[in-house]
């Protein structure tokens, strides 16, 4: 994992399209901003994990047999 310390205001850039911005700083609390196409999606870590799991346990309840008849 690469470490960077930012102030207000600062940037780091990923690739050549995606720039995330120290917003502000307040106590133990940072905002980002986050300028990246959109066809690159951002999501909260939490909210991506939740996705993830999802799509797992979607999976797992497919019925192959039945998807089978559709075609």
């Amino acid at each position: 994992m690469l470490a960077l310390s930012r102030k207000q205001g600062e940037s780091i850039m990923i690739g050549n399209d995606i720039e995330i911005t120290i917003l502000e700083v307040k106590g133990e609390q940072v905002k980002i901003g986050i300028n990246a196409p959109k066809s690159i999606p951002v999501y909260r870590k939490e909210i991506y994990t939740q996705i993830q799991e999802v799509n797992r346990e979607s999976v797992a309840s497919l019925d192959i047999e039945s998807l089978k008849k559709l075609f």
